[in-house]
């Protein structure tokens, strides 16, 4: 019989702290109406001092387990996506959610893909649950980009969130149910536009990179972003209907990434799709990276926005850069 791969369940992991654009305003030149405007953000959450990744991604995971009604012992793959890992290189933070989870019989990596992170890992786990190499995954995508954010650059900050998200992955006798297919793809070309400049190999930290402050934080051309944004979001969905052999009249749901308002506009605009069918909430969380897509799935949920046999259709883009997506019947 002819197995498919469902998202079995999702799970949430936010900080308790959440920031408005009022309070940021306070130390930056700018007001709630320069970023709601620019960005269509309101409000952030932010990790408290001491507060990892791997405690937000283990947050989000006990929730999708639970939901799924499965154990962490029944799970033996662990893929997590982050741009913002508790240790630099080594060791994966998967290894350390693993353990904080006692998911023992799991393999656990860490995957970079920056905000189409989430997609990977789902395209990953498939693949090795159909090949037989695992039977039930978690997929997570977690971030604490407030370690890696420059607090005085206005035009970043504003920007991003903490938190993250996670699917509890399984193979099911329903052929025409799940994860139907996926795209990813790669613009090697525009490396530079969103990049953590120092602290790595090209840009090693030595004692006079510190003493002049020179910080791993997030860089970026927004007006670079934005046009490889909009032009890929709508390349990506209409690739994947189109591969299943389906309309984009046949979507419930477009869940992209939750980068910026403008891009999700300009791209329904493009598409010719009504704004209302793409699913945002990036007025409450902002931009998360590698959990928005997640994030966003179990607030659509949990809003009762998701029904058995709904169509729809994931989508994300970041650094590297990076995209990709799904379509899923739910």
């Amino acid at each position: 019989m002819t197995k498919s791969v469902i998202i079995r369940a999702v799970g949430a992991g936010l900080p308790e702290r959440r920031v408005s654009n009022d309070e940021l305003s306070k130390t930056l030149d700018t007001s709630d109406e320069w970023i709601r405007s620019h960005t269509g953000i309101g409000w952030r959450h932010l990790a408290a001092d001491g507060e990892t990744t791997s405690d937000l991604a283990v947050r989000a995971a006990r929730q999708a387990l639970e939901r799924a009604g499965v154990t962490p012992a029944d799970i033996d793959l662990i893929v997590l996506a982050t741009t913002s890992p508790d240790y630099f290189g080594c060791p994966p933070t998967a290894c350390i959610v693993q353990h904080k989870l006692g998911a023992t019989q799991a393999a656990a990596f860490d995957l970079v893909a920056a905000c189409s992170g989430f997609i990977y890992g789902l395209t990953v786990a498939k693949s090795m649950l159909l090949a037989g190499t695992a039977r039930r995954a978690l997929v997570i995508g977690a971030e604490v980009l407030s370690r890696v954010t420059d607090w005085t650059d206005r035009n970043t900050c504003v920007l991003f969130g903490d938190g993250a998200g996670a699917a509890v992955v399984d193979l099911s006798d329903t052929p025409d149910q799940g994860i139907l297919n996926t795209r990813m793809g790669t613009d090697g070309s525009g490396w530079e536009y969103i990049v953590i400049r120092n602290g790595g190999a090209a840009h090693p930290y030595t004692r006079g990179s510190l003493a002049q402050r020179k910080l791993p934080v997030i860089e970026m051309n927004g007006k670079k972003v934005f046009v490889f944004a909009v032009r890929t979001l709508p390349e990506v969905v209409r690739g994947l209907v189109a591969e299943a052999g389906l309309t984009l009249d046949d979507l419930k749901w477009i869940v992209p990434h939750q980068a910026n308002a403008r891009i999700i506009q300009a791209a329904a605009d493009q598409m010719k799709i009504p704004e209302s069918r793409f699913y945002m909430n990036l007025e409450q969380r902002a931009n998360t990276s590698s959990a928005s897509i997640p994030l966003a799935l179990c607030d659509l949920d949990a809003a009762g926005g998701l029904k058995r046999g709904d169509l729809i259709a994931i989508v994300g883009f970041g650094s590297g850069l990076t995209y990709g997506g799904a379509l899923i019947r739910w």
